[in-house]
C-alpha cells in the first residue's frame, strides 16, 4: 500500500504540468490580454491628450514600435510560449506567484485574503451537510416507505432541483429585504473590528445563515440518497441476517455492523475536505456579495488578470490531487479489505 501512496505522490507532477500547460495555452492565446488592454490604454490617453489640442481620435493613434517592444517585454510577450511557461513554472516553485495586472498587489497576497471566506464556507457547508444528512439518510432507511421517507424525500428533490444562487436571491429577497430576519449579503458587519469576541460569532453567524444554506442545497440530495441506498444495500446482506440470528439487537446490528460498511461510499468525500479551502461560487457570492476565491477567479478571468487565474488554479490543482489521494487513505480505513497494489 505505500508504494500505491507513493505514485499516487509523484503522479501529482504530471498532472499538475499538464493542467497548467493546458491553461497557460490557452490564456496566452485568447486575445484581450494584459498587453492588449495596456496597448488600448495608452492610446486612449494620448488620444485624449490630443483631442483637448483639437487632435485626433482613438483610431487614429499609433502607438511607436519601440513602445509595443518594451512593453511586450514588461509581460514576457517577447519570448516563445516554451519559454514564458518554463519562466513561469519556476517561479512558481520558488513561491513567487507574480503580481495581479488589475490589483496590482501581490497574487499570494490577493489570493489568502480571500482564504478566510472559502475556509468560513467551504468547512461550515461541508460539516453541516454530513452532520445533517447521514443521521438523515440513517433514519430514511430504517423508515423505508414510510411518510417520513417520502416526505422527506419529495423536499430534499425539490431542494436539489433550485440552483443555489436562484434559492439565495429568493431568501434575500423575503427573508432579508421584507421580513429584515438577516443581513443583505456580506461576508460580515462593517464595523465587525468594534465588537466584542461573543458579539463577532454572533454576528458572523448571522451573515452566513443564508450564503451556507445556498451552498449546501446542490449536494444535500445527493449524500443523503446515497447515504440511504448504502445503508439499505447492507441491510440486505447475508452477515446482517446472521448477526440478526445471534439475537443481536436491532441498533447494534445497524449501528455496529451495518453503518461501517454503508460509510464506504460517503468516505470517497471526505477526502475533498481539503479542496473546500478554495471551494466558491461566483454566482452565489455575487448573489450575497462575498469577496471570495469564486468570485475572484471569475472577475480575474473576465478582466485578463493571467497571473491571479494561474496562481488560483495551481494550488486548486494541487489541493485537489492531495484531496483524491486522502480519500483513498479513507477507503483503506473503512473497508480493512481494500489493499491498494
Amino acid at each position: 500500500m505505500f508504494n500505491y501512496f507513493v505514485r499516487r505522490f509523484l503522479l501529482i507532477i504530471p498532472t499538475f504540468l499538464g493542467c497548467t500547460i493546458v491553461v497557460f495555452a490557452i490564456l496566452q492565446f485568447t486575445p484581450g490580454g494584459p498587453y492588449e488592454n495596456m496597448l488600448r490604454q495608452a492610446q486612449t490617453r494620448v488620444a485624449e491628450g490630443g483631442a483637448a489640442a483639437g487632435g485626433r481620435d482613438v483610431g487614429q493613434v499609433t502607438i511607436p514600435e519601440e513602445a509595443k517592444l518594451e512593453l511586450k517585454r514588461y509581460f514576457g510577450l517577447d519570448k516563445p510560449i516554451h519559454v514564458r511557461y518554463v519562466n513561469w513554472l519556476g517561479n512558481i516553485l520558488s513561491g513567487d506567484f507574480g503580481t495581479s495586472y488589475v490589483y496590482a498587489e501581490p497574487v499570494m497576497d490577493i489570493i489568502t485574503s480571500r482564504f478566510p471566506v472559502s475556509i468560513a464556507f467551504g468547512l461550515t457547508g461541508f460539516l453541516l451537510s454530513y452532520l445533517v444528512c447521514i443521521p438523515l439518510g440513517i433514519f430514511k432507511a430504517i423508515r423505508h416507505g414510510s411518510a417520513f421517507d417520502f416526505v422527506s424525500s419529495t423536499l430534499v428533490f425539490i431542494g436539489y432541483a433550485i440552483p443555489g444562487w436562484a434559492l439565495g436571491t429568493l431568501m434575500l429577497a423575503f427573508l432579508a429585504r421584507q421580513l429584515g430576519w438577516f443581513p443583505l449579503g456580506e461576508f460580515r458587519s462593517e464595523d465587525w473590528d468594534m465588537f466584542s469576541t461573543g458579539e463577532q460569532i454572533l454576528d458572523q453567524a448571522h451573515h452566513m445563515v443564508l450564503p451556507v444554506i445556498s451552498y449546501m442545497i446542490g449536494g444535500f440530495a445527493t449524500l443523503t440518497i446515497l447515504m440511504k441506498n448504502s445503508l439499505m444495500e447492507n441491510l440486505g446482506q447475508d452477515y446482517v441476517r446472521t448477526a440478526f440470528a445471534k439475537g443481536l439487537s436491532e441498533k447494534r446490528v445497524i449501528f455496529v455492523h451495518a453503518l461501517r460498511n454503508s460509510m464506504i461510499p460517503i468516505a470517497t468525500g471526505l477526502g475533498h475536505v481539503l479542496s473546500f479551502i478554495l471551494a466558491g461560487s461566483f454566482l452565489i457570492e455575487r448573489t450575497f456579495n462575498i469577496d471570495g476565491i469564486g468570485l475572484l477567479g471569475f472577475k480575474s478571468a473576465v478582466n485578463r488578470d493571467y497571473t491571479v487565474v494561474m496562481g488560483i488554479l495551481s494550488i486548486a490543482v494541487v489541493i485537489q490531487l492531495i484531496g483524491n489521494i486522502f480519500s483513498d487513505m479513507l477507503y483503506a480505513v473503512f473497508d480493512p479489505r481494500i489493499r491498494f497494489k
